[in-house]
């Protein structure tokens, strides 16, 4: 049997994150050969994967990014099966690795093919499969360009957004485009808006909410030839407390994040956000 040092077992669990024994294990297969035992626990990764194909991953690591000139940011769900694992800190830097190589993707097709660690995200995933024991899969994946873009992780990294502004530092000193953005991504994870603005709400939601608000007047007693216009009204309040733009601002509730953000600029606005969550 080919003797393994210690220090080569140490070489192959950095570069694997495998348990000592499973790379201890591999390297005595593959007679000391590094790169057949990475091969080795890619194997065991696939044969992982294929037992538990079938196993929910609604548990993992959101994560939200934006690259150094702040004009592209990507939130991707990394996720697993349990919240043991969702929360151990070598699968979190993997997640945030992840989300820094999407940054150069454009779509999870793409960073699934990006190299990582000597092998593609595909490979990277089986191998850790391999390791944890757990289906570990890419399950969410968004991205968005802007003048500026900010991003915020929720506590426990269960719920990560990104949002566009549409003017960079020209107008508004760097840290406050920091702070600002930060506290509209919050506003996204906090209340959940399903759209930007009442123009970019699907046509069937709004069909949808008017037949419900008539179905309730209906059940009120209220005349038919009165439904349409009551239905409009509550129509208005669906969009103020959906969308974005509408909703009222987290840390100051007499306003709207859209007069928030006209009080600092009147040019300033969101163009786009993206929210992701585990589960």
């Amino acid at each position: 049997m080919t003797k393994i040092s210690a220090s080569e077992v140490n070489n192959l669990r950095k570069s694997t994150g495998a348990g000592m024994m499973d790379c201890k294990n591999a390297l005595v297969e593959a007679n000391g050969d590094l790169d057949k035992a990475i091969e080795i626990l890619r194997k065991k990764g696939q044969k992982v994967a294929a037992k538990r194909a079938d196993r929910d991953s609604h548990e993992g690591a959101a994560i939200a990014v934006t690259n150094q000139e702040k004009t592209v940011g990507i939130a991707i769900v990394l996720a697993c099966e349990t919240d043991f694992v969702g929360k151990n800190t070598d699968f979190v830097n993997l997640a945030y690795k992840l989300a820094s190589i999407a940054l150069d993707c454009d779509s999870k097709e793409g960073l699934l093919k990006a190299p990582i660690d000597g092998m593609t995200v595909e490979e990277k995933l089986l191998e850790q499969t391999g390791v944890i024991g757990e289906k570990i899969q890419i399950n969410k994946f968004v991205k968005i360009a802007a003048p500026y873009i900010g991003s915020y992780i929720h506590a426990g990294n269960k719920i990560a957004t990104i949002v566009g502004l549409s003017k960079t530092n020209d107008s508004l000193l760097p840290h406050y485009m920091v702070n600002i953005s930060k506290d509209i991504a919050m506003q996204v994870a906090a209340m959940n808006p399903i759209a930007l603005d009442e123009s970019s709400v699907k046509s069937d939601v709004i069909e949808k909410e008017i037949e419900i608000a008539k179905d309730q007047l209906r059940a009120e007693g209220k005349p038919e030839a009165m439904l349409d216009n009551i239905a409009k009204g509550k129509l208005k309040r669906f969009f103020k407390d959906n969308t974005l733009l509408n909703q009222a601002f987290i840390k100051d509730t007499k306003i709207s994040v859209s007069n928030y953000l006209s009080s600092l600029d009147k040019n300033l606005t969101v163009t786009s956000y993206e929210r992701v969550s585990i589960g």
